[in-house]
């Protein structure tokens, strides 16, 4: 231990003695040292930026991305369907390994749309051999898309020439799908309108006005208003409404 001794005088000073012990120097394990190396054999290093090169845009909406600007008025047939229609229904397991960036496959997705739906629906919602539907607009009762997890569902949908579906309800994980792959929109009805409109009836749906007109019938619906997921399901998805947004950078090709 260090021993201080203390002079009392006008300007007090310290003076210390130390007395040392033996040191006991850890020796640093063989597998944790490191080569020694001189600073002269140090290289200083340069930034140099690498070649850009065009790399393909990974999306699952390629319907969305061949529209540079995407219609806010949708006029088709629509297909009604009730409630807890599950996304087995919607696209079975057994095409979920078709892979949405390959067009062809991205093209038999829809061809297999809603084939999962039970025998009581007779009015097939794609027909035999073809690869797109008729009906542009999907009308559903509650919990619409409920059931296992797959991005494949609104793909499917999608796919097959949906550009919106018109329920009473969703599950949490169909509609957050949806808008992340901006391939439908999943708009909320105020009513049922399942029961009050009939597979094969002419409908519009204008989102600037949250509204669905049935042409066929004469009758108009208020719908919720989509709000923030409108402008990434028009931009084609969560990450080409990124780029847009200068979130990620986007590479261009020189």
């Amino acid at each position: 231990m260090a021993a201080i001794s203390l002079s009392l005088s006008p300007n007090p000073s310290f003076t210390t003695t130390t007395t040392h012990k033996p040191s006991h120097a850890l020796s640093t394990p063989t597998f944790l040292k490191f080569p020694t190396v001189s600073p002269s054999t140090i290289k200083s290093l340069t930034y140099a930026p690498l070649p850009q090169t065009p790399t393909p845009r990974a999306t699952f909406s390629t319907r969305a991305a061949a529209s540079p600007t995407p219609s806010t008025t949708f006029h088709g047939l629509c297909y009604v369907l009730d409630d807890n229609i599950d996304t087995d229904q919607i696209i079975p397991a057994e095409y979920l390994t078709l892979v949405p960036s390959n067009p062809s496959e991205y093209e038999k997705l829809g061809s297999y749309a809603l084939c999962g739906l039970p025998d009581a629906h007779s009015t097939r919602f794609v027909d035999p051999g073809k690869t797109k539907s008729k009906y542009s607009i999907i009308i559903a009762g509650a919990n619409f898309g409920c059931g296992s997890s797959r991005e494949h569902a609104p793909v499917a949908l999608g796919a097959a020439g949906v550009a919106a579906v018109v329920a009473e309800s969703y599950a949490r994980i169909f509609f957050r799908n949806s808008v992340a792959t901006g391939e439908v929109y999943p708009l909320e009805s105020e009513v049922r309108v399942c029961e009050e409109c009939k597979t094969g009836d002419v409908v519009s749906i204008e989102l600037s006005e949250s509204r669905l007109v049935n042409h066929t019938t004469g009758k108009e619906y208020t719908l919720k208003p989509i709000g923030d997921a409108g402008p990434v399901i028009r931009a084609g998805g969560i990450f080409a409404y990124a780029r847009e947004a200068g979130m990620i950078p986007t590479l261009t090709s020189s």
